[in-house]
This record gives structure tokens, sequence and C-alpha cells, in this order.
């Protein structure tokens, strides 16, 4: 599975946040690891730097081998919690659209 991480210019993500960030994907989605072609990270900050709230926002795409790709998004005050709860709403995706093709095939 490659990650793919892309950001908005107020957002730095360099080498150590992206290493962070793909580390935590590989470890939450690895039961899906061979399902999935490509995972792609959208990060931006929708007010700009210095501001408060949960601002920071994450769109997760993921590519499953043959199947429509999947798309969650996520909002928090920190980057690492954006993604996470991305992350999380992507297992709930991926469980869903897997579980219905293993039922529909008698498996």
């Amino acid at each position: 599975m490659q990650i793919q991480i892309n950001s908005d210019n107020s957002i730095k993500a360099g080498e150590a946040l992206g290493d962070q960030l793909e580390t935590m994907l590989r470890e939450r989605l690895s039961r899906f690891s061979e399902r999935l072609t490509r995972l792609e990270v959208h990060l931006k900050d929708v007010n700009g730097p210095g501001s408060k709230g949960d601002d920071k926002h994450c769109t997760l795409e993921a590519r499953p081998n043959g199947l429509d790709p999947l798309t969650v998004e996520a909002s928090a005050a920190t980057v690492d919690k954006a993604v996470a709860e991305a992350a999380a709403k992507m297992a709930t995706a991926l469980e869903r659209t897997f579980g219905k093709l293993t039922n529909k095939k008698g498996h």
C-alpha cells in the first residue's frame, strides 16, 4: 500500500510529520493493506496559521483493488488528531465495504 501525503501551505508537512503519519496509518489500517493500492492524505488548515479550534482538516482517500475509491473527512485541533479520526472512519468504511463483498460471495 502506497501512502501519499499532501498539505496546503499553512501546514508544514515535513519528513518527520510525514513519517509519523505514515506509521500511524499503516498501523491502523494494516489489516487492509493487501487490499489497498494507495492511500492519499490531504491536509489543510481551514482558518490559516495561528487560529484555534478544530481547524485542521484531513481528507483520506483509499483506493481498494478493483473498486471505486472511498473518501472520509475529519477535523480536529491538531493534524495528528484529524488524521487519527479520519483513519478510524476509514477503517469503518473499509470494514463495511469488504464485509458486503464477502457476504455477497458467501464467504
